[in-house]
Order: structure tokens, then C-alpha cells, then sequence
């Protein structure tokens, strides 16, 4: 390079320095790594360069710098440039070579921002961030942002007294309900279940935590206080949003961080699940009617056996529930069948459904004290039985499902 090139080349450099533009280079870096699936990003990205070399080159123009000194000065140094330069370093090469060298002998210079337009880009960049801010929060779902505060607040609905003992039956039967009052009874329980019923997620959302969450077995009571008693002294509904049962599961969390000294964490996988859909020729429902129990020794509610379901008054989620405990996979209710139903639902159970569970307290659910013996082998599946029995389907799918990873967990004393 000549003296008048090299003069021209350490103005351009100067420039960079003056303006802070590795700096701010690096920064575009930073939000690139973080943000590096979102393409405006990307385009914001090359904006930046473009602009950036064109400010540097009127810059050295301003100076008094020949342009065609100045445009010659680069072409040879990209000539000899052979190494590829820093992705977050300022040069003489970036942006598009021939639109540089264009304005550089054309001399055509960008206009300079006044006071108002300065004002102008500044208020539609305060715009910019704080505006998707404000509207997430007028539009956030009220009911989980009040759950949410509740479990971190730490102020999660209590049990005044609780009882927890070792299960000395021995049976397989397990008892899961809630009285008048709202007292608490579980027989034959273990920690793994009962985080299914606090927390309504499955076997398969549940990972880690200690061998024993599954093999030890439980008797608990639990009373709550008197000001909490009088919200279950009247049913206000059925199903897993009724606000007896919320407050329920609230509670029995509370216990289990109590007393087993639960923590929880959360991830999101991508797993196997049902999805249970109307058959080609339609449902076969009855309209649910609350009233005598009849043959499921119920007034409402859903009652699971080995091989026999039986629904009450009850909406297809429950059922949709209930499955899924029973085939060991989240069944998700895309029926769109709304309301309440009759019905009972026979199968041949497979061989690993070897415990008797009703669903958790707060729908209506009953235990089976005295469950009917395993139906005959030559019945049908459960997926023909549903199909058949219920003009409804199981459909195989893969989804998005939350899994609850068991960080800790300890056995809780006897009292």
C-alpha cells in the first residue's frame, strides 16, 4: 500500500475504534448464540456489518480521503486477505465488497439523524421491549399464574393433623377418598402414587427418586382445619377442575413435602400416548344422570377394576384418567364430546395390570372393596372393548408430555 492508502485504511480502523464496533459486535454475538434459531436475529445480524463499513467509509470521505485512493486502497487489501476474518472483529472486508465501492466512488453519504428522528428510534425501541412485556402480562392465564405463585410462595394449603403409618395388610387393594370435611384416607399406598394423585400425572411422567417410592406401602389420615373444612361440606362439582379437588391436591402436596421431604423438578419429553377419538360409526353413550348407584355401588363418579370400568355422571376426561393409569400411558380426551355419561366397559386386562386403583379423591371415585375376578381370557382387548362397548378409539400417538423428576425423597416417621 502507498502512504495515501495506508492513511485511508487506519482511518477506516480508527473509525471502528471511535464507535465501539467490536464491542457491540460481540454483543450481536452473544444474542446470536442465545437467540440462534430465530432468523430475524440473523438479518439483523448482516444489517449490522452492512451498516457498520458504510458508516466507517463516508467517515474517511468526510476526512478528505480520494476515493479512488480510498477504493483501491481495499481491493487490494482484500487481494491479499487470505484468512478468514474474527466473526466479531471490525475490517475493512465486511459487507457487500461491490456496493462499497460504488458509494465510495459515487460519494454518496447517508443523512444524519437529528434530535427528533434520534427521539423518534429511541421511543420505538423502548416500544419494542417493553410493549410484548406489558401485553404478556395483562394476558397472562390468571388461573396458572395464581398456582404457580402459591406452589413457589411456598403457601400451599395445609392438613392441620395427619397421620402416616406402614401398611400392615398386606393385600393389593388400594383405597384413595375423601370424606365430608375433606379428612383424607389412603390404604395401601405408596409415595409413587400419591405423587400421581397430588401432582395428575402418570406412571410414565415420573422419573427418578429411590426404589422404595414403589415397593413401600402406606396408611395415612389426614383432617384438614376448620376453616378449610367447610369448602367440602357441599360437592361443587366433578372432575380434575372442580375446586374441591384443587384444593385437595394442594393439601396432599403440602403433606408430601412435609412429611416425606418431596422435591420435585420438571422437563418436558416427547413420548408415546393415546389419543381417544370417536369411532368411524359414533359413540354409543348415555347421557349421565346422577342418582341410584345400581350396579357400580356408586352415586357419581369413576369406579376401575381389573378388567371393568364403570362411569357414573362423569365427563369422558375422567375416563380418559382413568386409562391411562390402566395402560401405563397418558390418554388424552380428543372426543370433543362434552357433558356428562353412563357407562360400563368390560376387557380382558393384560397380565401387568396387577393393582386395583380408582383415580384420585375429589371425583367422585370409590374404592373396590370387593372387585370382580379377572374376566375370561377369550374377552375382548381393551381397545376392541372401547371401540366396540363405546363407539370410541385409541389412537396411537407421540406428543410433548411434562415428566416430574423425583429429586429427593425420604421415608417419613411413624406417628
Amino acid at each position: 500500500l502507498t502512504r495515501e492508502q495506508l492513511n485511508a485504511i487506519l482511518a477506516h480502523e480508527l473509525c471502528h475504534v471511535r464507535r465501539r464496533d467490536n464491542l457491540f459486535a460481540a454483543l450481536h454475538m452473544i444474542v446470536e448464540a442465545i437467540f440462534w434459531f430465530h432468523p430475524l436475529v440473523w438479518w439483523i445480524g448482516a444489517r449490522l456489518v452492512e451498516e457498520r463499513e458504510r458508516a466507517c467509509d463516508e467517515e474517511v470521505l468526510r476526512q478528505g480521503n480520494e476515493p479512488e485512493i480510498y477504493a483501491e486502497s481495499i481491493l487490494r487489501t482484500c487481494r491479499f486477505y487470505l484468512e478468514s476474518p474474527l466473526a466479531c472483529m471490525s475490517g475493512v472486508t465486511g459487507a457487500d465488497l461491490k456496493k462499497r465501492v460504488v458509494r465510495i466512488m459515487t460519494q454518496r453519504a447517508g443523512q444524519r439523524i437529528g434530535l427528533a428522528r434520534k427521539a423518534l428510534l429511541a421511543a420505538a425501541g423502548t416500544f419494542a421491549i417493553v410493549g410484548p412485556l406489558a401485553f404478556g402480562l395483562m394476558n397472562a392465564p390468571e388461573g396458572r399464574a395464581q398456582t404457580t405463585a402459591a406452589e413457589s410462595s411456598g403457601a400451599k394449603p395445609k392438613f392441620e393433623v395427619a397421620s402416616i403409618k406402614p401398611d400392615k395388610s398386606g393385600g393389593r387393594n388400594v383405597m384413595l377418598g375423601v370424606s365430608r370435611g375433606g379428612r383424607f384416607h389412603a390404604e395401601n399406598v405408596t409415595l409413587k402414587l400419591l405423587i400421581e394423585m397430588a401432582y395428575r400425572v402418570k406412571d410414565s411422567q415420573l422419573t427418578g427418586g429411590p426404589n422404595w417410592i414403589n415397593s413401600e406401602h402406606y396408611d395415612i389420615e389426614a383432617k384438614p382445619a376448620d376453616s378449610v373444612a367447610g369448602k367440602f361440606a357441599t360437592r361443587t362439582g366433578i372432575g380434575p377442575s372442580s375446586e374441591q379437588d384443587q384444593l385437595m391436591r394442594l393439601m396432599v402436596q403440602s403433606l408430601l413435602a412435609d412429611r416425606f421431604k418431596l422435591m420435585l423438578g420438571r422437563s418436558t419429553k416427547e413420548l408415546p400416548i393415546y389419543a381417544l377419538v370417536v369411532a368411524k360409526h359414533g359413540p354409543k353413550l348415555r347421557p349421565g344422570r346422577p342418582g341410584p348407584a345400581g350396579t357400580s355401588g356408586m352415586r357419581r363418579g369413576v369406579r376401575i377394576g381389573r378388567g371393568e370400568l364403570y362411569v357414573k355422571d362423569a365427563p369422558l376426561t375422567l375416563l380418559a384418567d382413568a386409562l391411562s393409569r390402566s395402560l401405563g400411558r397418558i390418554v388424552v380426551d380428543e372426543t370433543g364430546l362434552k357433558g356428562n355419561y353412563d357407562f360400563t366397559l368390560k376387557w380382558t386386562p393384560d397380565e401387568s395390570q396387577d393393582r386395583t386403583f380408582q383415580g384420585p379423591p375429589g371425583n367422585g371415585n370409590q374404592p373396590m372393596d370387593n372387585p370382580a375376578p379377572p374376566p375370561e381370557t377369550s374377552g375382548p382387548s381393551v381397545f376392541t372393548a372401547i371401540q366396540e362397548q363405546l363407539g370410541l378409539k385409541l389412537k396411537a400417538e407421540k406428543g410433548p408430555v411434562e415428566v416430574l423428576v423425583i429429586d429427593q425423597a425420604e421415608k417419613p416417621s411413624a406417628n
